[in-house]
């Protein structure tokens, strides 16, 4: 990790939504009036599963290392610092770093009331191995 450097906070090992990663990623709240923002932190080859926000979306701000964003039935896209994702509501999707590299994003939830995640199956190896930077 000495050649990954982010101007966010490491935080803690992401132990409240482990189930829901293959890999270790960790979390870092943040403060921000009106809207919860986490900065998530993969480790290469780290990746959350297929999920769906119901009512809210996401919008990812990438600050550092290189990951993946994939929508179900297109392909996965590349991911550097300083790109921005908007995810709409009811879309199947996941994101995390390549194999080769860390990667972090700003994390920030479009509030809606009722607004609820659904987690899906893991993203398999065999899927994850096929991506290439």
């Amino acid at each position: 990790m000495s050649e990954f450097k982010q101007i966010f906070p490491l935080g803690e090992k992401n132990e409240a939504y482990a189930q829901y990663f293959t890999g270790q990623s960790y979390l870092a709240v943040l403060t921000l009036e009106g809207a919860p923002a986490f900065n998530v932190t993969f480790e290469p080859g780290c990746r959350n599963n297929w999920y769906i926000h119901h009512k809210g979306g996401q919008i990812l701000f990438c600050t550092a290392g290189t990951g993946w964003y994939q929508e179900e039935g297109k392909p996965a896209r590349l991911l550097n610092p300083g790109d921005v994702v908007n995810i709409p509501a009811g879309v199947k999707h996941w994101h995390g770093a390549t194999k080769d590299s860390w990667f972090a994003h700003i994390a920030l939830s479009v509030p809606a009331e009722g607004a609820t995640n659904e987690w899906l199956e893991a993203v398999s190896d065999e899927e994850f191995s096929k991506l290439e930077a």
